[in-house]
């Protein structure tokens, strides 16, 4: 009977779900949206209801009895208060909410270090000051941790990936002193592990309630953003992952931490490494405005990609730019346009793939290593000749992801934490 880890992502369209086995090999996936159990999906029990229906269809088609551990991811940024019982006291603010009270602001910008990424009215920590006004508040949780709890009993642990737009300081292991001069109360925040760390067992409840075994570990799980990093298989400093879908965003892993706020790069540690990427405001909605999906499959099969347009362009669909180049005064460059649209999408998708080259070798000068290999995800993986130009541009093997799914990732740090507990 082949062991298994449970990986767990809840997203803000849905949940879903994956069953590992050691050598990384899924043997199961399910996926539930969060809009079957009610319209409003910031809400938690809406949140549970959905992990609660996905797990069990992934139960479902796997031996229960191999289970050894789960773990779970969530979005970066999402923040609950709860009491000591770990019910929710309000609302959650997710990770695109804004905190629009000027004196925790003020407070986080007078006091936070400038490579914090507690900077600004979406972080971690600007939510948690906002929640622990609320009566009766216990702690103050990331939005993984409260699913986790469902399944140890635990509400006052979270992982170092999650936790750090609250303030956290990876490097240094800790929350560090100057959160208590933003005024926050340093006991409503949880105590912090590394991800793929044993934070408990399964309750009797939750063992009894999906038919599974009472010494299952529960496990210390990531962001969304880590997990789907994790779930391509790249695994050593200089291996990125870039990711082609609305926008581009890229990835790489470091043997030390990046942070360059200018270029909004934080770094978050996975295992002895570390992860650190950025995002740029052009990728495939910039194409979008300019044609139809249907039309960009058409128009790419009618490119050469072994040959150069000659055209600069870099591709945006508005002024500003926040990375590989930090100008919010960055003006489009689409111009001039040729007569055929196959050479127009050629033009901008050698545009993209530029900004893509540029973007590692920004992460170079930064302290990063060199780019040794890319996977690639989002739907632009799958054009092929797109691909075939950013091969051209990066001159770096290109691997294939193991997958693109972040439950996957998650699954892999939950079989880190049955190897660690001896349930492997």
């Amino acid at each position: 009977m082949a062991q298994l880890g449970i990986g767990i992502d809840i997203g803000t369209s849905g949940s879903r779900a994956v069953a590992m086995r050691p050598d990384f090999s899924v043997a199961a996936h399910a996926a539930v949206p969060l809009d079957r159990f009610g319209p409003n999906g910031r809400d938690p029990a809406v949140w549970w209801a959905a992990v609660e229906a996905t797990l069990k269809a992934l139960l479902s088609s796997i031996d229960r009895a191999a289970v050894r551990a789960i773990a779970v991811d969530g979005t970066s940024g999402t923040v609950l208060p709860v009491d000591g019982a770990g019910r929710p006291l309000a609302e959650p603010l997710m990770y695109n909410d804004k905190v629009s009270d000027d004196a925790i602001l003020a407070a986080i910008a007078r006091t936070a270090p400038e490579a914090s990424a507690a900077h600004g009215a979406t972080s971690g920590l600007a939510k948690a000051l906002w929640f622990q006004r609320l009566p009766g508040v216990h702690a103050v949780l990331h939005q993984a941790d409260w699913i986790a709890g469902q399944f140890s009993g635990r509400f006052d642990v979270s992982d170092e990936n999650n936790s750090l737009k609250t303030g956290y300081d990876a490097e240094e292991g800790r929350w560090p002193d100057w959160i208590a001069e933003t005024g926050m109360r340093l006991k409503l925040l949880p105590a912090v592990v590394r991800p793929g760390s044993v934070t408990g067992r399964l309750t009797a409840a939750a063992a009894d309630q999906f038919g599974l075994r009472r010494d299952m570990a529960v496990v210390a799980g990531t962001t969304d953003g880590c997990a789907s990093f994790l779930a391509t298989g790249a695994a050593e400093a200089g291996d990125g992952v870039t990711a082609l879908g609305s926008s581009l965003t890229i990835k790489i892993l470091s043997d030390r931490p990046i942070f360059a706020p200018r270029y909004g790069i934080y770094s978050h540690r996975l295992g002895d490494a570390w992860l650190a990427g950025g995002a740029s405001n052009t990728g495939g909605k910039v194409l979008a405005r300019h044609f139809p999906l249907a039309h960009i499959v058409e128009l790419s099969g009618a490119i050469d990609p072994a040959t150069e347009t000659g055209l600069d362009y870099y591709p945006l669909g508005a002024a500003g730019e926040r990375f590989p180049i930090a100008d919010p005064s960055l003006q489009p460059r689409l111009l001039p346009r040729p007569d055929s649209d196959a050479d127009y999408l050629k033009a901008m998708l050698e545009g993209i793939a530029a900004i893509e080259a540029l973007g590692y070798r920004r992460l170079a000068e930064l302290g990063a290593p060199s780019l040794t290999s890319v996977r690639s995800v989002g739907g632009g993986a799958a054009n092929a000749a797109w691909t075939e130009i950013r091969r051209r541009k990066l001159g770096v093997d290109f691997l294939p992801a193991l997958s693109d799914e972040a439950a996957a990732g998650t699954a892999r740090l939950a079989l880190t934490g049955a190897k660690e507990a001896g349930l492997l």
